[in-house]
């Protein structure tokens, strides 16, 4: 078997040509190879060079300041950024505002299919998700701004339905992490709180004909791992980089946590509540919505906060809690830990837990909202000046069986902007789609929830002390359908 280069994270970049297409792995900060992103920066720098890249990835990447890909955001370094998730690199988003490079978002879990679907040599992805919404071709085609042109999502019928189909595309470069490497190439992930979809794009690179480096901490003796250990085998390895302990952190905010890669009883956890006032009225309206069994997905923010009521009311071990990075069960870290959960019973591949996600294996998903609309639209991903992006939502919010929107009823500091608006300024969640499903959704507020009919949100619940025409609708941009049976929200989730 042919031995792999051993390089530094400067030389290894240096491989990288000028308008390459390359793919990165990780997670917030799990699994990316910030030794690597940060060595194009470096060398950017000097010499302005790599130019004119195209970059592709799936979860967002990065810390919300300098870290992960915001490395790669320079004028001249990118001309393409193809992502799932915006918000934690805002120096791309400002280069895609500024209309300075191409950008596109497509939802995250159709970008790790994608990758497969490179690596298959197959024209695309096709997929329900993002049908109806800013995604959707007849709505913009995940195009960010007037600079971007190139129609990479196609609306296609098959077998009497509708579907996008997003191109294929070749990828030149994979920029990968793992734990140990071997002379051979073979990477084991031992202390990644994730695989991700580092082999998807591995082998997308090597069947595109481009190649694979990969960040590791440490090598090891040939011929000493299980081999059902490896999970990007030699064969699709170029080269591997040894990186410093601080360039390798396991998440964006820790070094290593044990736990987060070894089961353990979740009912031993202790979570504190780290919410108060509105935000945890909101998550203890929303854990009632929970059943005994329940395979649930929580959104980052505040559906988090969801997971520490269940831990409160002693309930944590009667669902089942997943991230869509690929951990399931468990109690799913926050921040700049998200992608991480503590305990997990198993954590699979990142593109095969969205074939479960896509499929409609969830029975729940508690998901943030910005503004919501008369037609129960969602928007999560754009508003204002601020691009967030998709991200794992489209996927997760279109394809499980019951979803559940929270968010504070109005925002800003004395409740001055609205997010009840007529129209919202970009269409993350389709509700007529939703509707045309049966799909079961809720919206939940500290002073109201709503549910998606086919008129569209009707109000069914109002808390205690709330007047219905000063509280509620004087305050929203439309009129909901007000129920018949309007009912108050439990009186215990406020005390």
């Amino acid at each position: 078997m042919r031995r792999v280069q051993i390089l530094t994270p400067s030389e290894a970049v240096r491989l990288i040509p000028d308008h390459a297409t390359v793919a990165t792995s990780g997670f917030v900060g799990c699994g990316h190879p910030e030794a690597l992103t940060a060595a194009i920066e470096e060398r950017f720098r000097a010499e302005l060079r790599p130019r004119d890249l195209t970059l592709v990835y799936a979860a967002g990447q990065g810390d919300g300041e300098s870290r992960g890909l915001n490395h790669l955001a320079f004028r001249g370094l990118v001309r393409r950024v193809i992502g799932g998730h915006w918000n934690l690199v805002p120096s791309l988003g400002k280069l895609a505002l500024a209309n300075e490079i191409e950008a596109y978002n497509f939802p995250q879990g159709v970008i790790t299919h994608l990758f497969r679907d490179i690596a298959a040599g197959k024209p695309g992805t096709i997929s329900h998700v993002g049908l109806n919404t800013f995604v959707d071709p007849r709505h913009g085609g995940g195009k960010l701004n007037a600079r971007t042109q190139e129609d990479l999502v196609e609306l296609v019928r098959l077998g009497g339905r509708e579907w996008l189909w997003y191109k294929a595309f070749p990828i030149d470069v994979a920029l990968l992490r793992g734990t140990a490497g071997d002379s051979f190439g073979n990477v084991s992930l031992d202390d990644e709180v994730f695989s991700g979809e580092a082999l998807a794009i591995a082998q997308a690179a090597k069947n595109s004909g481009g190649m694979v480096i990969v960040q590791v901490e440490r090598m090891v003796a040939d011929f000493s791992r299980d081999p059902k250990a490896i999970r990007v085998p030699g064969i699709h390895v170029d080269a591997l980089v040894l990186a410093r302990r601080e360039a390798h952190m396991q998440t964006f905010a820790e070094q290593f946590n044990p736990a987060y890669v070894r089961q353990g009883d979740i009912g031993q956890i202790d979570v504190p509540l780290t919410c108060d006032g509105s935000r945890l009225h909101i998550a203890r309206r929303a854990f009632l919505e929970i059943r005994d069994g329940d395979i649930v997905n929580l959104g980052i923010g505040l559906p988090e906060a969801v997971a520490q009521v269940a831990r409160a009311e002693n309930r944590l071990a009667n669902m089942v809690l997943t991230v869509e990075a690929g951990a399931i069960g468990g109690m799913p870290a926050g921040g700049l830990s998200f992608g991480a959960s503590v305990y997990p019973m198993a954590i699979i591949d990142q593109p095969a837990m969205f074939d479960f996600y896509d499929g409609g294996g969830l029975d729940v998903a508690f998901l943030s909202m910005a503004e919501c609309d008369a037609q129960g639209n969602v928007n999560v991903s754009r508003f204002g000046g601020r691009l967030a992006g998709a991200g794992g939502f489209m996927n997760i919010s279109q394809g499980a069986r019951r979803v559940v929107f929270l968010g504070t009823f109005t925002a800003g500091k004395s409740g001055e902007v609205r997010k009840f608006v007529r129209q919202v300024q970009q269409v993350t969640f389709s509700g007529a789609l939703a509707a045309e499903r049966k799909q079961q959704v809720m919206y939940i507020t500290e002073r109201a929830v709503f549910r998606l009919t086919p008129a569209g949100l009707e109000l069914t619940e109002v808390a205690p002390g709330i007047d219905v025409a000063g509280d509620v609708l004087a305050k929203m941009d439309f009129a909901p359908v007000i129920s018949a049976r309007l009912e108050q929200m439990p009186a215990g989730v406020f005390k």
